[in-house]
């Protein structure tokens, strides 16, 4: 068995070199809700010292909220937004001799994009303008995944490691009880039964099918690098390989 192993970078946390050695596959903030072109510039150089594989990170334009603030712009404006952030990231991985492989939405882009097919669609026609060959990770079941497959687009369905699940197969909204999972044993057990089972228990108790190719793992809690650790460990004693996509 494989999975890819992502985590996002260039978002200001200070422990992002390090928590590269655990991971398989980086996105990287392009400016909107994190970052700027020198962030930029110094992940890729990072990804490309630890062999990661390199995916763009685009948001909404939110950096006052982290890129968290629901928004409702016209298809048009996301669509110049998205080749935007996804091209300028392209460039700079191009130019130390790497390549981009994947992009991940940010935030409240991603969580929009999950359940309202118009954006998805934005996003998917955006992202097959910058580069028909990259890849759309979303979460698994998602209407991200559909509109990518629509457009021809190859994909990666997401599960993660830390947050709860709605029986939708929707994350628990942020702020919302259940929403973070802060017991590292949890996580972990969560995780391994998402990868191994393809299936997640909602907070309603009730069980969810998930796809799990790629599973996020953020880097920017206070034990995230012994939590990552942890996670590859579980991993390694399950037979299961960690690999990009």
């Amino acid at each position: 068995m494989k999975i890819d192993l992502n985590a996002d970078l260039g978002e200001g946390s200070s422990s992002d070199r390090a928590l590269l050695q655990w991971v398989s596959s980086a996105n990287i903030a392009c400016g909107f809700h994190a970052g700027d072109a020198q962030t930029m510039l110094q992940s890729v150089r990072w990804a490309k010292e630890f062999g990661v594989a390199i995916g763009a990170h685009p948001s909404f334009p939110d950096r006052e909220n982290f890129g968290r603030t629901a928004m409702q712009l016209p298809p048009e404006t996301l669509y110049a937004q998205m080749i935007y952030q996804i091209g300028a990231l392209k460039i700079l991985t191009e130019s130390e001799g790497e390549k981009l492989i994947h992009v991940k939405p940010h935030g409240m882009l991603y969580n929009q994009a999950a359940a309202e097919p118009a954006l998805a669609d934005a996003i998917a026609q955006a992202i097959k303008a910058v580069d028909a060959n990259l890849i759309v990770v979303g979460l698994a079941n998602s209407e991200s995944i559909r509109a990518a497959t629509h457009y021809g687009l190859r994909t990666r369905e997401e599960v993660f490691a830390d947050r709860g699940y709605l029986k939708t197969g929707e994350l628990v909204p942020r702020g919302q009880p259940g929403a973070l999972i802060e017991d590292e044993a949890l996580a972990v057990e969560q995780t391994l039964t998402m990868v191994q089972q393809g299936r997640v228990k909602s907070v309603d108790g009730e069980w969810v099918a998930v796809n799990a190719q790629t599973v996020c793992l953020h880097g920017d809690g206070a034990h995230a690098l012994q939590f990552a650790q942890r996670l590859r460990d579980t991993f390694a004693i399950n037979q299961i390989a960690v690999s990009s996509l």
